[in-house]
């Protein structure tokens, strides 16, 4: 696991930093794309994937370190990767840190040979589109399925 710093903040791939509380706070109450999601799902989903990146600021070997932002990339390693739960928290937006992060997330060694990298965004095409993100291409080949949890039933 490796550590990136630059001016003042890190970043991780060890999910031992991840503040999950303030993960889940955020994903529960500020994002469009889970608002609501239980605890439970949020650690399991982090614990069942590949690539947790951790935004600190301070080095996070200090005790003084503190998480600002987070991102999950679902992946088999070889084929294909998800990008999801991309996030910086609003007091530490405009310092550069979204930009930072995707230049790790798309550099990391273990998704250099990964054919398919995708994600889903309702707002920040133009970030994704600096590291390489465009439209599909055949969107209509694609499907889902969307379930809903055991609370909205």
């Amino acid at each position: 696991m490796t550590i990136w710093v630059n001016k003042g903040f890190s970043i991780s791939t060890n999910k031992k930093y991840l503040d999950v509380d303030l993960i889940h706070n955020f994903l529960n109450q500020e994002a469009y794309w889970s608002k609501g999601i239980p605890k439970e799902t949020v650690i399991k989903s982090i614990e069942n994937t590949t690539l947790c990146f951790g935004v600190y600021k301070g080095e996070i070997d200090n005790a003084g370190s503190e998480q600002v932002g987070f991102a999950r990339v679902i992946t088999d390693l070889a084929t294909h990767a998800y990008l999801c739960d991309v996030f910086i928290l609003p007091d530490y937006r405009k310092l550069g840190l979204s930009k930072w992060l995707m230049d790790v997330i798309t550099n990391h060694s273990e998704l250099e040979g990964v054919r398919r990298f995708m994600l889903a965004t309702n707002d920040a095409h133009s970030l994704y589109k600096k590291y390489g993100f465009n439209q599909i291409d055949n969107p209509e080949l694609f499907m889902q399925k969307v379930r809903k949890s055991p609370s909205q039933q």
